[in-house]
């Protein structure tokens, strides 16, 4: 049987080399506003059908949704989508407001469709790696980690006006739900794969700090954000959102500590992925770094098969075995790697950040959205 694939949103086609690197997989639609484009992007990677209305797609014969829309539409699409009766992979964030996390949890439950966040740093190889040497055991009790997402997309908050040149840019979606926000405004490439590597933990509370203002006032998004998660465990995770400041992009640093070892991944200029573990037998005060590359062999197995069609899918392969997880979720062979509650956790940083950091830094509570059931439970203390 054929899993027919409708996406929403012509300029988010991430997923579509994945989906066409598997068997019995159509992408049998693409929507889009914009129908000069929807239609072109349609013609150029031959997709059937095209729709300018998101709920006519959701009429058509289709079983799944992937949504590439910008962030504010995602959970109002996402539940649409659910409701018709279709399975739904959208982009990151899972969505802009805490009330809509709530909805969204409770409208994959209701539905029992297969809900995933397409969370692509997650499946970078190097963060695979490291995924699996913590599983091992390999850095002992894992207990720091960090998470950084440094770039520049001032240039995206504003589009020119292409037809009257003498006008004023018009901003863009991202100039309101991105650099129009305090805080971590776009927390899940830098949490998401730290989370995974804390096995089973959950954030007990959110803490943000911000630099204030001096590269460009024209936004409120602070030059940098500094957010720690204190987790259940009282373990720590660091992140450092940066979209403002001028500078070189490094969009996914990460560091994990834990008893028996560490990891840092690249600066830039020569740097590359390293790694340092007590099993390595150095002199206590002579530990130096080894190249994450000599521990290739823990890599999963299929990262080791993939063949150069799926590393094509993007984000270095990425693109493809996210794409692979939501399919076998789909078609009942294992849950979501990447449920609705880690989508509503990792998101719901943003939302928290934004108000710690408004209020000095102070520790806001994570609510826990596998087990808050009542409305009393789903507030946000101060």
């Amino acid at each position: 049987m054929t899993l027919k694939i409708g996406i929403a949103g012509a300029r988010g086609l991430s997923t579509l080399q994945g989906f066409r690197c598997m068997p019995d997989i159509e992408v049998a639609a693409l929507c889009d506003l914009d129908e000069a484009y929807v239609t072109e992007a349609a013609a150029a990677n031959g997709i059937p059908h095209t729709y300018r209305v998101f709920e006519d797609m959701l009429d058509a014969d289709i079983d799944a949704v992937v949504i590439s829309t910008p962030m504010q539409l995602h959970v109002p699409q996402a539940i649409m989508a659910l409701q018709a009766g279709k399975h739904v992979l959208s982009e990151v964030t899972a969505g802009v407001t805490m009330d809509e996390l709530w909805w969204l949890k409770e409208t994959v439950e209701s539905t029992g469709k297969v809900y995933m966040m397409a969370e692509n740093y997650c499946y970078i190889p190097q963060n695979q790696l490291i995924l699996n040497m913590v599983k091992q055991g390999l850095f002992g009790n894992v207990y720091f980690g960090e998470g950084e997402y440094l770039h520049d997309v001032r240039s995206l908050a504003y589009r020119l006006n292409r037809q009257s040149p003498g006008e004023a840019s018009k901003p863009t979606w991202r100039s309101y739900w991105q650099l129009g926000k305090r805080g971590a405004f776009y927390p899940t490439h830098s949490l998401g794969p730290v989370m995974q590597w804390f096995q089973g933990d959950r954030i007990r509370s959110v803490s943000c700090f911000g630099t204030g203002w001096h590269t460009d006032e024209r936004f409120r998004q602070e030059d940098t954000s500094i957010t720690m998660c204190q987790m259940e465990s009282g373990k720590l995770i660091k992140l450092r959102i940066d979209c403002i400041s001028k500078r070189p992009h490094n969009m996914n640093y990460y560091t994990l500590q834990g008893t028996k070892g560490s990891y840092e991944a690249p600066r830039g200029l020569g740097d590359t992925h390293k790694i340092w573990l007590d099993s390595m037998g150095d002199q206590e005060d002579r530990a130096a770094w080894r190249p994450l590359s000599d521990y290739d062999m823990y890599l999963p197995d299929r990262y080791k098969e993939v063949t150069e069609e799926q590393k094509a899918a993007g984000h270095w392969g990425g693109d493809y075995f996210i794409v692979e997880d939501f399919v076998s979720a789909v078609k009942g062979l294992h849950s979501p790697p990447i449920d609705v509650y880690d989508a509503c956790e990792w998101t719901a940083v943003a939302m928290l950040s934004e108000l710690s950091v408004m209020n000095g830094g102070r520790a806001m509570e994570m609510p826990d959205f596998r087990k808050s059931t009542s409305y009393a439970e789903q507030i946000i203390k101060l």
